[in-house]
């Protein structure tokens, strides 16, 4: 918070500052998801073999690993609503590099452009997260976080239906293109790609100019940063359940978003659904779906079930319906891969805390390392993706079985270690 800012402790004003947070949540949610149908677009028009195409998703989850750090500093220096329009306005900037990339007919174009996205929406995260738990009693700052994360959850549901509808429909997706695209047909695809994220840096521009609008309502909100945050990342290297966690986080966030970034794909191939790559986008909304109906269900499952339980349950029940994928024909295959979102619900959240409960790091520190293994998103699907090239997609889901397997071990053992007594911070994925 900048000097000479007034705090403001009244409720209802707290109530409007929280109602204002959960439209970044959900702005966050959903551009990161349109990542997904814009993956089989570019595929398609660049024609990219699967290992190329993946670039983005690397593209975009190296900002969690690079960008975190800086982020923190930056938001103990301007606050959170200066920094919070400042990550917006990158995040604007990114959009419109997209229709630049477009018109200049260039992919690599593209991966710098959606890691300015995916920078703004890292220096958003470590800004909305504490923001929104902060702002009201800090006895339900879970039920807050809890109800934030819903409104993620939305973001990433909508977005595939949405930007399908828009960046596989017509040019060389329609149904007369044939498999010989016209340059035409090539020219209308790039130019739906830049409407969609001249659209989006719209709407981003609004809703920066709505938060400063706001901004005195984030003045009772204070920052707390710990000017050695590097250091203290690295102490958690000493702690074995910290690196256990790390490793955990890093296999559900590559799995989660290999399988959304090859969904499209699959099931648009004749042995799986068969059905046009704007309607498998759209399906994609399932998978987003599953997963936030499951976190609504998993809150009232961990009331009654041991944590660690459900999750080597949950994670077990992934890999069996990657492995149904892998090997059924069909029209198993495809719901099988679209019911794993159900599954993928609770992982992020349960893997956090069981890791907290049980990390000799601080719970800073702890924290620290935890949100730099995002960038598992990064690095596995770059694997899926040659393994994809190598052997087809559906024999490249053994690569998040092999992850999720090894969830369920993480699962197993932390329902074996004794926790310890800690306050547990609630991170939004």
């Amino acid at each position: 918070m900048t000097a000479g800012e007034p705090t403001n402790t009244g409720g209802g004003r707290e109530k409007a500052a929280f109602a204002s947070v959960t439209t970044l949540f959900f702005a966050w949610g959903f551009i990161t998801v349109t990542v997904d149908p814009l993956i089989a677009a570019l595929k398609t028009i660049f024609s990219l073999s699967y290992a190329e195409v993946m670039l983005t998703q690397f593209a975009f989850f190296m900002a969690y690993g690079l960008v975190s750090l800086p982020a923190a500093t930056l938001i103990a220096r301007l606050g959170y609503a200066q920094s919070i329009v400042t990550a917006l306005g990158i995040m604007a900037l990114g959009c419109l590099c997209v229709p630049v990339a477009a018109k200049l007919n260039t992919f690599e174009i593209v991966l710098g452009a959606l890691f300015i996205i995916a920078s703004g929406i890292t220096v958003l995260q470590v800004a909305a997260n504490p923001l929104a738990a902060s702002l009201g009693n800090p006895a339900r700052s879970h039920l807050r976080l809890t109800l934030a994360q819903a409104f993620n959850s939305l973001g990433t549901a909508l977005a595939p239906y949405l930007a399908s509808s828009v960046m596989l429909s017509g040019g060389m997706f329609a149904a007369s293109s044939g498999s010989l695209a016209t340059a035409a047909q090539r020219s209308q695809s790039l130019q739906h790609i830049s409407m969609e994220f001249m659209g989006l840096a719209g709407l981003i521009v609004l809703l920066a100019v709505f938060i400063r609008a706001v901004r005195r309502q984030f003045h009772g909100a204070r920052f707390v940063s710990d000017s050695g945050a590097a250091a203290n990342v690295a102490s958690a290297l000493r702690s074995r359940w910290a690196l256990l966690g790390a490793a955990a986080i890093f296999l559900y966030v590559g799995a989660e978003v290999s399988i959304g970034s090859a969904m499209t794909n699959l099931l648009h191939q004749s042995d799986v659904l068969g059905v046009t790559l704007e309607q498998g986008g759209k399906l994609v909304s399932l998978y987003w779906g599953g997963a936030m109906i499951g976190r609504f269900v998993g809150s009232a499952i961990l009331a009654r079930f041991r944590a660690a339980v459900l999750l080597a349950g949950a994670a077990a029940v992934a890999a069996a319906l990657c492995l149904i994928v892998s090997q059924a024909p069909g029209a198993l295959a495809g719901w099988a891969a679209l019911s794993i979102g159900l599954f993928n619900s609770i992982m992020f959240p349960v893997i956090f805390t069981l890791t907290l409960e049980r990390s000799r790091a601080s719970s800073a520190a702890t924290s620290g390392l935890l949100c730099l293994a995002i960038t598992g998103g990064a690095i596995l699907p770059l694997l899926v993706g040659r393994i994809a090239d190598l052997a087809g997609l559906r024999t490249a889901y053994l690569v998040p079985l092999v992850a999720y397997a090894c969830v369920s071990a993480f699962g197993l053992m932390a329902a074996t270690a004794p926790a310890r007594e800690v306050k547990l911070p609630q991170p939004s994925h």
